[in-house]
């Protein structure tokens, strides 16, 4: 074998390689680890705000575990469906990150950085255990985020598959992942779950909007999504009722769970939220379904801050 082809040999590895680092970074969805953070912020906010008092290393635990965990979702995400990402026409909201059809990536490299993702997010939550820096209602509600964000995609649940994924995906999200964010200061979790109904609901709604445009895809690959069982009006009341009821329950929640000052900010996102509604199973880029739920969090946060 001569140096040229040994030199070859060893840019094509490398080329490989480079390859894979850009798929699994792909593959972890970036994006959604950065808004992940930013809601277990608003827990952690939460917590503070009813009296927790601030511990940076219980903070840097629960975030660490948290975000290989969500990454080991994400990857569980991509491999499972590989089939339907393959099919349907991307967004940059919907339709997977798309690294597996453009790289020609093997699905079983998701499934296999999935599981080591696992892996680490258990070592480090196990660590803070020893150490005492994390409480065992954080370990609780990790644990939760873990097997339901898992079987959203993959056996023997499979809830995307069975039309329950979009409700699975949005408590995960939208209460538990907070709630996990007030655990780990040891703050009060069924407050932190009652101030984060509107959240909920905008995440739900977020998920019927992203979903829309894999309808057909899914379908094709046998993947039973709600939207994929429910007609286009259904849906849309569904969308609807879940926008009235996120903002409804605003001066409900005001003064007790939800500060004034939180629900008179969280206003601001309705114009948002209505764009969202009235374009519902019209448009494919669900873009004012996305933006009205990370608008929601962002204010949130910020007026829990005043």
């Amino acid at each position: 074998m001569t140096e040229a082809t040994v030199t070859t040999d060893e840019n094509t590895a490398f080329s490989e390689f480079r390859v894979q680092l850009w798929g699994l970074w792909k593959m972890s969805r970036p994006a959604q680890l950065l808004l992940v953070l930013v809601v277990y912020t608003l827990g952690a906010k939460i917590a503070l705000s009813s009296g927790a008092a601030l511990d940076i290393a219980r903070l840097a635990f629960g975030a660490t575990a948290l975000l290989a965990v969500a990454a080991s979702v994400h990857y569980a995400n991509e491999y499972a469906d590989h089939e339907t990402d393959a099919l349907t026409d991307r967004t940059p909201f919907s339709g997977g990150s798309g690294a597996l059809v453009k790289t020609g990536l093997p699905r079983s490299l998701a499934l296999r950085a999935g599981i080591v993702a696992l892996a680490v997010g258990t070592i480090v939550v196990l660590v803070g255990l020893v150490l005492d820096v994390l409480s065992q209602p954080a370990l609780a509600l990790i644990a939760v985020i873990a097997a339901f964000g898992w079987q959203y995609s993959v056996g023997p649940l499979r809830l995307a598959w069975r039309g329950w994924g979009e409700l699975d995906n949005a408590v995960l999200g939208g209460l538990v992942l907070p709630a996990y964010g007030a655990a780990v200061l040891d703050g009060p979790v069924w407050r932190t779950l009652l101030a984060c109904v509107p959240f909920f609901l905008l995440v739900f709604a977020n998920l019927l909007a992203t979903q829309w445009p894999d309808r057909r895809a899914d379908a094709a690959v046998g993947k039973r999504t709600l939207v994929t069982r429910w007609s286009p009006r259904r849906l849309k009341l569904l969308y609807v009722g879940s926008v009235g009821l996120a903002f409804g329950s605003l001066p409900v929640l005001a003064g007790g769970a939800l500060p004034a000052v939180v629900a008179a900010a969280s206003l601001v996102v309705l114009p948002v939220s209505v764009w969202g509604a009235v374009g519902y199973t019209e448009r494919q880029v669900p873009f004012p379904s996305v933006a009205a739920m990370v608008a929601l969090v962002v204010v949130q946060l910020l007026a829990w801050c005043v």
